[in-house]
């Protein structure tokens, strides 16, 4: 594999994990829900401190943590469900659309309730564009094909919320679902071997419907988002 070739080249690429854990943790805990600052200004400000190789192994584990612990909750949640009411759901990472499908009504959200403390809109919309922005690079210090796994995992989550799951549509969403899938698509780019698209994104990608907008602040719709063309147009080169 081509990323791991590079990372045992011979000092290509220099890594610092104290730093790491440094970005980590002022990411963490000077930006999210807590943040005094605009959704869309936090992800340029955390989008700029993720600069570099170290950032980018930021940015990847942001992306892979945010899935991870989604997965568990939605694992704790339908374990909760058969405890009280015998109802079995069944949770497959590679397509959460049909647990919401049946379930949606039943089911939390994660991503807004995450241990931790990511925000959706802010951390991992920035965690998302450094990995998009940085795609070429991505093998010089990660196996970038579970980092793209979660892409798309977010990606589920995302839009099965807004389907299922009671998630308002608001231009900070519909922002994150555009990163996700430019994302997706400049990590695809990048690789030797791009893997076949997971089947919620092929699902989507055969609709054509446009999806209203709204203010953060408000009920007003101030745009529209039609997810079917946008995956096209950035998946299918």
């Amino acid at each position: 594999m081509r990323w791991l070739r590079r990372l045992l080249g011979g000092g290509q690429v220099q890594l610092d994990a104290g730093r790491q854990q440094a970005l980590l943790r002022d990411v963490q805990h000077r930006y999210g829900a807590h943040g005094q600052a605009r959704f869309s200004e936090q992800v340029e400000a955390v989008t700029a401190m993720l600069n570099g190789d170290d950032g980018l192994v930021v940015a990847a584990r942001i992306v892979s943590q945010v899935a991870d612990e989604a997965h568990a909750d939605l694992l704790a949640q339908a374990h909760d469900i058969h405890r009280r009411t015998g109802r079995r759901l069944l949770v497959h990472r590679r397509n959460y659309r049909p647990l919401w499908r049946e379930a949606g009504q039943a089911l939390r959200w994660p991503l807004f309730t995450l241990p931790c403390g990511f925000q959706p809109y802010a951390q991992v919309a920035a965690a998302v564009t450094v990995v998009g922005s940085q795609a070429p690079r991505l093998d010089r210090v990660t196996d970038p094909s579970p980092v793209l796994t979660r892409v798309f995992e977010v990606l589920d989550l995302t839009t099965a919320g807004w389907e299922y799951g009671r998630v308002r549509i608001d231009t900070d969403a519909a922002a994150l679902a555009d990163r996700l899938i430019s994302t997706a698509g400049q990590v695809l780019a990048a690789m030797e071997d791009p893997p076949r698209l997971p089947p919620p994104v092929r699902e989507l990608m055969r609709r054509n419907n446009t999806l209203d907008v709204h203010d953060p602040a408000g009920p007003r719709a101030v745009g529209s988002i039609n997810l079917g063309a946008r995956l096209r147009e950035r998946l299918l080169v």
